[in-house]
């Protein structure tokens, strides 16, 4: 039992160090997601449970603030609607609670953001068809590989561990970053 915290934080730490060799993805992600609000776009968000949180987190910085004293920008999480899901899930399927939603509320000039551990989540992999059909813009945070979603977004980031404790902590980063450049590149 002695030790566990130490090799927790050298296991992120690696984690977190092997992410400086995917900075042009990340720089791409970043380009997107400010162009998207500069353009009048809004930020769609989604995921499943600790992915669902991510997805809610970048959602209320965005509308709220991070760091600086902003304009409120248009993002929302898809998973943040009890309701909306349980009707959904119910009357159609658990496979489509994310991509009914892109259907009816996706504009061509939003960005979707999937946070996915593995890449396999039904839902996440229709939710990332629906807005390729919408001509919705789309990034993949993922782990593990990257699974089925793999080559699925437009743009991707595949933390390489498969524990989704790290895989989580790296998306958490990269959410932060993300939240970061945007509050630094928008001004007005």
């Amino acid at each position: 039992m002695n030790s566990v915290l130490p090799k927790l934080i050298a296991e992120s730490c690696r984690t977190f160090q092997s992410l400086g060799s995917q900075e042009n993805a990340f720089l791409k992600i970043a380009s997107a997601a400010v162009a998207t609000l500069q353009s009048g776009g809004k930020i769609l968000a989604c995921g499943n449970g600790g992915s669902a949180a991510d997805a809610m987190h970048l959602a209320e910085e965005l509308v709220g603030r991070f760091k600086n004293q902003r304009r409120p920008f248009p993002a929302m999480s898809l998973n943040a609607d009890g309701t909306l899901l349980t009707c959904i899930g119910n009357d159609f399927s658990f496979d489509e609670v994310f991509s009914r939603q892109i259907e009816g509320l996706a504009n061509e000039n939003d960005l979707l953001i999937c946070f996915s551990t593995s890449g396999n989540s039904p839902n996440i992999l229709r939710a990332l068809d629906a807005a390729k059909k919408k001509g919705v813009q789309s990034v993949a945070l993922l782990g593990k590989g990257g699974g089925q979603a793999k080559g699925k977004a437009d743009f991707e980031m595949i933390i390489p561990n498969d524990d989704s404790g790290r895989i989580q902590e790296a998306h958490t980063l990269i959410l932060h970053g993300l939240l970061d450049m945007i509050e630094q590149n928008i001004t007005a």
